[in-house]
C-alpha cells in the first residue's frame, strides 16, 4: 500500500471541505481533499442548488400574477418539464467536472475514495477499484463529510422505499401524490414545490410546522400551503407503513387515520456522516456528532477538526463555509506558529454560530430570519422588547404586489439597545436579511440605526417603522 504525506488532509469535497482546503492552501499548506461521491457535495447536487432551482419557477410565476399588467400576460401554467430541465442544468447533470477543475486551479490535490481514520493524523483511502492508499497529515485532518437524511424507526417505513431529500430534489418526474413526513425546512420547501407542480401533497407534522421559527412565520406559511391545496396534519405521527407491489404507500397515523400516496418523502432530520470513518480508532464514537470548540478543533485532540454539518452546530451551507474559512486559517496559523485570534469574533473562530445565524426558507411566502426568536431571547434571560410590523403597510409593498402579505419582527435587547433577532415573512424577503444580519453581528445601537435611512419606496422601509415603534432617542 502506497503512502503519501501532506500538511493537511480534508475528508469531504463539498462546499465546506473545499473552503477549508482553499484557506489552508492560501496559508501555505500542502493540501489534499478526499471524496467518494461528487466534488461539490450535497449542496451542489442534492440540496441548496437543485431545491432552489425547483422553487424559483413557481415563485417567479406567482410574482408575475401578483401585479396587474403582468398578470394578464401570463397565459399558461407552469411547465414542469422545463423546470426539471433547468434544475438539471444547474446541477450540471450531476457531473463534477467543473468542480474538479476548480480544485486543480486552486492547488488542491484530489483523491477519490472512501476514507477511514487509522490513527493520529493517519487515514486510509479505499478507491472504487479496491486500491488502498495511506495518507499522513503533518498538521491536521479535517472531517467535512456533512450529514445524511435520518430515517425514523417506524415499522414498515423502510419497506415502502421512501424518498429522502436527495430523491425529492433529483426526481425525474412528479408523482401524482406525495406524503411528506416532517415539519421542518425541507418538508415545507418540498411541499411548496410539489404542490406547485400539481401533486396532491400531504404534510404529516408531529408538533408544529417550522417549529424553530417565530410562530407567526409558521402560521403564514401554513396558510399559504393550505391555499395551495396541501393537507397539513399536525400533532400526529406515522406509526406503521406498508406498500403492496405496484400500489400506493399507506401510512397509518397515531390518530387512527391513514394516508395513501404514490411516494413518501421522509424529512424528519439529519444524522452525521461519521458511522464509517474509523473515528473509533482515535477514541470517538461512530455515528455521533463531533464536538468542537469555536476554532472547529475536535475537543480532546490537537490535530483533528470537524467542520460543517458533521459537528452539529448549524446545519446550513453558508454557516459551514463560514466555519471552514476560520478552520483553514487557524490550521495554517498554528502550523506556522503564528498568533491565534480565538477571542469572540476573532479571525479564527465561528462566533456567529451561537446566536447570529441567518437562514432563508424558500417557501411561499419566504421566511428570512437572523439571530434569536422572541422566545429564545427570553429563554436566554435577555430583557427584550419585540417590535412587530405588517409589511403590507409600507409603501414599497404596495408597489411590489397588488395584494402583498407579510410581517416582520425585531427582537431588541433592552439593556444594550441592540437588535438580537429579526424575522421577515413575505414575497422575496430573502434580500432583506443581510441588513439585519449586519445589525445583529455588528451590535449596531438602535440610536445609530436612525441614521441608516432606507430608500423609498422599498420594503426595507420596515426598518424605519421598527425604529418609530421603538421611539426616537431623546437628549
Amino acid at each position: 500500500m502506497s503512502e503519501r504525506e501532506y500538511d493537511v488532509v480534508v475528508i469531504g469535497a463539498g462546499a465546506v471541505g473545499e473552503n477549508v482546503a482553499d484557506r489552508a492552501v492560501q496559508g501555505g499548506m500542502t493540501t489534499v481533499i478526499v471524496e467518494e461521491e461528487l466534488v461539490g457535495g450535497e449542496c451542489s447536487y442534492w440540496a441548496c442548488m437543485p431545491s432552489k432551482a425547483l422553487l424559483r419557477a413557481p415563485s417567479a410565476l406567482r410574482a408575475a400574477r401578483d401585479v396587474a399588467g403582468a398578470r394578464e400576460a401570463v397565459t399558461g401554467d407552469l411547465d414542469v418539464a422545463a423546470v426539471l430541465r433547468r434544475r438539471d442544468g444547474i446541477t450540471h447533470d450531476w457531473s463534477d467536472e467543473g468542480q474538479v477543475q476548480w480544485l486543480d486551479g486552486a492547488g488542491i490535490e484530489l483523491v477519490r475514495g472512501h476514507a477511514r481514520l487509522t490513527g493520529i493524523r493517519r487515514l486510509e483511502i479505499t478507491s472504487a477499484d479496491g486500491t488502498r492508499t495511506a495518507l499522513v497529515a503533518r498538521h491536521a485532518i479535517v472531517i467535512a463529510t456533512g450529514s445524511a437524511a435520518l430515517l425514523p424507526d417506524v415499522p414498515g417505513l423502510a419497506d415502502v422505499q421512501p424518498w429522502t431529500s436527495r430523491d425529492a430534489t433529483s426526481a425525474e418526474a412528479v408523482p401524482d401524490s406525495l406524503a411528506i413526513i416532517g415539519g421542518g425546512v425541507v418538508a415545507a420547501e418540498m411541499a411548496t414545490a410539489y404542490a406547485a407542480f400539481g401533486a396532491t401533497v400531504t404534510l404529516i407534522v408531529r408538533s408544529r410546522l417550522l417549529g424553530s421559527m417565530e410562530p407567526f412565520a409558521a402560521d403564514l406559511v401554513a396558510a399559504s400551503l393550505a391555499d395551495a391545496g396541501v393537507d397539513i396534519r399536525t400533532g400526529v405521527e406515522v406509526v406503521r407503513a406498508e406498500r403492496e407491489r405496484g400500489a400506493d404507500a399507506v401510512l397509518h397515523l397515531s390518530d387512527g387515520s391513514r394516508i395513501a400516496a404514490a411516494e413518501v418523502l421522509v424529512a424528519t432530520g439529519r444524522t452525521p456522516r461519521t458511522a464509517d470513518l474509523g473515528v473509533d480508532a482515535v477514541g470517538l464514537a461512530p455515528g455521533e456528532w463531533l464536538d468542537v470548540d469555536d476554532t472547529m478543533l475536535v475537543r480532546g485532540t490537537d490535530w483533528l477538526y470537524a467542520v460543517g454539518d458533521v459537528n452539529g452546530r448549524s446545519l446550513l451551507t453558508h454557516q459551514g463555509k463560514y466555519q471552514a474559512r476560520a478552520a483553514g486559517d487557524v490550521i495554517a496559523a498554528r502550523a506556522r506558529g503564528r498568533g491565534v485570534q480565538d477571542r469572540p469574533w476573532g479571525a479564527h473562530v465561528a462566533t456567529a454560530d451561537h446566536a447570529a445565524v441567518p437562514q432563508v426558507t424558500f417557501t411561499d411566502p419566504e421566511v428570512a430570519s437572523i439571530g434569536l426568536t422572541a422566545k429564545a431571547a427570553a429563554d436566554a434571560g435577555l430583557r427584550t422588547r419585540v417590535l412587530d410590523y405588517d409589511l403590507a403597510s409600507v409603501a414599497g409593498a404596495s408597489v411590489y404586489a397588488d395584494d402583498y402579505r407579510g410581517r416582520a419582527r425585531a427582537v431588541v435587547d433592552e439593556d444594550r439597545g441592540v437588535l438580537v433577532g429579526a424575522t421577515f415573512v413575505g414575497p422575496d424577503v430573502a434580500e432583506l436579511l443581510h441588513a439585519a444580519t449586519i445589525a445583529v453581528v455588528g451590535e449596531v445601537p438602535l440610536e445609530r440605526l436612525w441614521h441608516a435611512v432606507p430608500a423609498y419606496p422599498t420594503v426595507s422601509e420596515v426598518w424605519l417603522r421598527w425604529l418609530e415603534a421603538y421611539g426616537r432617542p431623546t437628549p
